[in-house]
């Protein structure tokens, strides 16, 4: 669970190779990842960030973003200005809508009830998302 440090690569063998689901069937075998670290899955959603969902939410548009943790830790990093050191020990709950307001420079704007190191807010009951939270980090062990 490191920053920049990816998990052992997978071969085609693996059940869990891209390439053994059909969706990626149309993908060059050589565009299918064997492995993401944290930094490599930050330098690619930031590509998305600058490109479609900024200039969106620039124009006034309100932006849904669902996607996987690692992707979501790499977004709140980048909003944030969480540290590498810190974005290991951050641990999202999975399918807790989690809300920003940004200023017109995108930057976020702390909510009242934000769980550091987060600005945004999850939406539901607090004490619950906490133990979502905790269960999360509980996976990693």
């Amino acid at each position: 669970r490191s920053y920049d440090i990816p998990p052992p690569e997978l071969d085609e063998t693996s059940e869990h190779w891209p390439g053994n689901d059909s969706k990626y069937a149309e993908v060059s075998r050589s565009d299918l990842p064997t492995t993401e670290s944290l930094k490599l899955t930050e330098d690619r959603f930031l590509v998305e960030w600058e490109s479609t969902f900024a200039p969106a939410i620039k124009s006034g548009k309100k932006v849904l973003i669902a996607a996987h943790g690692n992707t979501l830790r790499a977004l709140v990093k980048h909003l944030d200005g969480i540290s590498e050191d810190s974005i290991t020990g951050l641990n999202i709950p999975t399918g807790v809508p989690l809300v920003y307001t940004l200023d017109d420079d995108l930057k976020p704007i702390k909510h009242e009830d934000a769980i550091e190191p987060l600005s945004g807010r999850y939406l539901g009951n607090q004490e619950d998302i906490r133990n979502r939270i905790g269960a999360v980090a509980a996976q990693t062990k």
